[in-house]
């Protein structure tokens, strides 16, 4: 879909936006935040019931050992899921894709979700490894690379379902609605053109 590396770059920036407030909160909240809310309450010795008032009394969410706030967290993962999306994501997809389908030939839906499907193979992995290494407890424990592994695994099982079903039915028709509206009279152009 994007045809310059402005538009490449554009499409990179809204997906990683959008996909790492999605992941933040499902990580947060979904896979994590009974956890945080039962630490908190032993920490306060109140009962606390919402994620956001866990997050509070622990001081923030522990990255490298270090307590940062919710808006670092997204920060952190917005720029390493932006500089993957744009070095390994996207040119590999597409590559990947185009082995297994002629662009030219293939319906371009088809082809579309042979781009998504690749993407989220190759980044799911990669940014599950990068936050295994970021939310490692180093605090409760020393280094140790089985462990690490043993923490990437688990986030890729818990992240791979989540990452495709988000990226094909919600998150990359929604960037894709976003960027038409945005490059709509550049598209139109190039239609004109493929026309002529």
């Amino acid at each position: 879909m994007p045809r310059n590396q402005v538009q490449r770059m554009f499409f990179a920036f809204i997906t990683v936006l959008i996909t790492v407030h999605a992941y933040v909160f499902y990580s947060l909240y979904v896979i994590n935040g009974s956890t945080l809310t039962q630490y908190a309450s032993l920490i306060d010795g109140t009962q606390v019931s919402h994620v956001l008032q866990a997050i509070h009394i622990l001081g923030g969410i522990e990255v490298f050992g270090k307590h940062i706030p919710i808006w670092g967290v997204v920060l952190i993962e917005f720029c390493l899921a932006y500089l993957l999306e744009n070095v390994m994501g996207s040119p590999f997809s597409f590559k990947f894709a185009c082995k297994c389908f002629n662009p030219e030939e293939t319906h371009p839906v088809l082809f579309e979700s042979a781009i998504i499907c690749a993407t989220v193979g190759l980044m799911c992995p990669a940014m599950s490894f990068l936050a295994a290494i970021l939310y490692y407890p180093y605090n409760t424990m020393d280094f140790n690379v089985l462990t690490l592994l043993a923490n990437w695994l688990k986030l890729v099982c818990f992240n791979f379902p989540f990452a495709f079903f988000t990226q094909l039915f919600f998150i990359q028709p929604l960037v894709r609605t976003i960027f038409k509206i945005v490059f709509r009279k550049d598209i139109e152009a190039q239609k004109t053109v493929e026309y002529e």
